[in-house]
């Protein structure tokens, strides 16, 4: 009997033992099970974040990629814009030039316009002239006629007598 109670004796230290035991590793398990919760709330903040930020990768990605076409046609109109400014100040120098010529022109139109008229002024003078020239030269060969005409009569008269 004696050795059973000692057995039931060692087996009672044994399961206090075991208790003890049993109630630390409860106690861890509670522990690991808190760690493993908040390791699967920061694995499920983390997810969202990441998700998150690989949304946000991509906007950033769409905004560059627009930047980009952006900047591409940003530069294909200052070529263009340089290509015109060029070709508009080379049409302001011809315009410039276009004048010049224009005002030389006119220049030009104004004197012959002058001319024009100091020889309308002229043509009508000789034409007046001419006229006069044409009256006197009615007159004269009226005149002559006229002159003829009796000298012829009075040579008739003469051979007559």
């Amino acid at each position: 009997m004696e050795k059973i109670k000692e057995k039931l004796s060692s087996l009672k230290l044994e399961a206090e033992s075991w208790q003890e035991k049993y109630e630390d590793l409860k106690e861890k398990m509670k522990e690991l099970e808190q760690t493993n919760l908040e390791q699967e709330n920061e694995v499920k903040s983390l997810t969202i974040k990441n998700s998150t930020l690989e949304s946000e990768v991509e906007k950033l990605e769409t905004e560059l990629e627009s930047s980009k076409k952006l900047e591409h046609e940003s530069t294909n109109l200052k070529s263009i814009h340089d290509s015109t400014s060029s070709k508009n100040a080379q049409l302001e120098q011809e315009l410039e030039e276009t004048e010049t010529k224009l005002k030389q022109v006119t220049d030009e139109l104004k004197q012959l316009d002058l001319k024009a008229e100091t020889f309308e002024r002229k043509v009508t003078s000789l034409e007046e002239e001419n006229r006069d020239w044409e009256t006197k030269h009615e007159e004269l060969k009226q005149t002559y006629e006229n002159t003829k005409k009796e000298l012829d009569e009075m040579l008739q008269s003469l051979n007559d007598f």
